[in-house]
């Protein structure tokens, strides 16, 4: 990730992990929360020209524009269905207004190439009598060719804000894609994804594996060289001196990060010391930190963490 700005605009519920944005109120209804956090904006497609020779040709292709400033935001086709921004926040209204459901937070990244939206689900769990954890519903709107519409459940550590990852069975569905080839019907995906409930019981079978199995000197350092490769050869890497850079930095934040004292020992602390460095630490920025935490490579990371640690810890 490189130390460009990533956050254009945004609105977070209480103080944001990352420092970063304005704090509102929990009460906001979702169009309120996408006002405060100022991406009450619309896009329309434009058709493109080149000026070659004195003449004006028309390109084939479409401009993204956005209404408040005319700025363009990429170059589309003519079958590339924009979702508004409204659309997505009234995606959460059912949810909101039935009590499931409160604004969390909102914003617009990379110049408003992406717009996201994040809802706390009323659902949480505690892991060995005090390590909180809560469910959001992150849906993230690109205003980008080549981008998806990406909606997904993500389980969030309290004591350090860690926004973990689900390592489910192939069968469930957390999370939905949709391209920009069709148009954003919102029933469907409300249907394809299932009640929250539902896919929040499934991470906690997870957490509570990881939490009673503990790890061995040995399969903690296989464990962090795996996520973070060292040059040698695998079978070389067998101390901390060993390990590549990065996997020293997640092996110190075994005993010092937030909620270290929740099940030590065990592959729930091997596995957060990951999630606390990918979200915390990696990265030039407080907001280039975040952005890769959702969307950027450090997603895929604790994605990767997730599932090595199942692995490890039922093997």
């Amino acid at each position: 990730m490189n130390n460009i700005l990533q956050i254009e605009t945004s609105a977070t519920v209480g103080k944001c992990p990352w420092g970063i944005g304005t704090e509102v109120s929990n009460d906001l209804t979702p169009i309120q929360m996408m006002q405060k956090a100022g991406v009450d904006w619309t896009v329309e497609k434009i058709p493109s020209f080149v000026h070659h020779n004195g003449e004006q040709i028309a390109t084939g292709m479409e401009a993204l524009v956005r209404s408040t400033d005319s700025k363009v935001l990429t170059q589309v086709g003519g079958n590339w269905n924009p979702v508004q921004n409204e659309q997505a926040f009234e995606f959460f209204n059912d949810y909101c207004s039935a009590g499931d459901m409160e604004m969390s937070s909102a914003g617009s990244l990379k110049d408003g190439k992406m717009v996201y939206a994040l809802a706390k689900v009323k659902e949480s769990f505690d892991i060995l009598g005090g390590d909180q954890v809560d469910s959001y519903l992150l849906f993230s709107n690109p205003h980008e060719y080549g981008k998806s519409i990406d909606i997904r459940f993500t389980p969030v550590r309290v004591t350090c804000m860690n926004s973990l990852a689900l390592a489910l069975n192939r069968t469930s569905v957390n999370s939905t894609k949709i391209n920009h080839r069709k148009a954003f019907d919102a029933e469907q995906v409300k249907v394809t994804m299932g009640l929250a409930h539902e896919k929040f019981d499934q991470y906690k079978v997870m957490a509570e594996l990881l939490s009673k199995r503990q790890f061995t000197a040995a399969t903690l350092i296989q464990y962090y060289n795996s996520l973070f490769p060292s040059q040698s050869p695998a079978a070389e890497v067998k101390t901390y001196n060993d390990l590549a850079p990065n996997a020293k930095k997640a092996f110190e934040l075994l005993e010092t990060q937030p909620g270290a004292e929740y099940g030590r020992g065990s592959w729930w602390q091997a596995f957060n010391s990951v999630t606390y460095l990918t979200d915390h630490q990696l990265g030039r920025t407080a907001d280039g930190r975040m952005t890769s935490a959702w969307f950027g490579a450090n997603q895929v990371k604790k994605k990767r963490a997730a599932e090595l640690a199942v692995e490890m810890a039922a093997a």
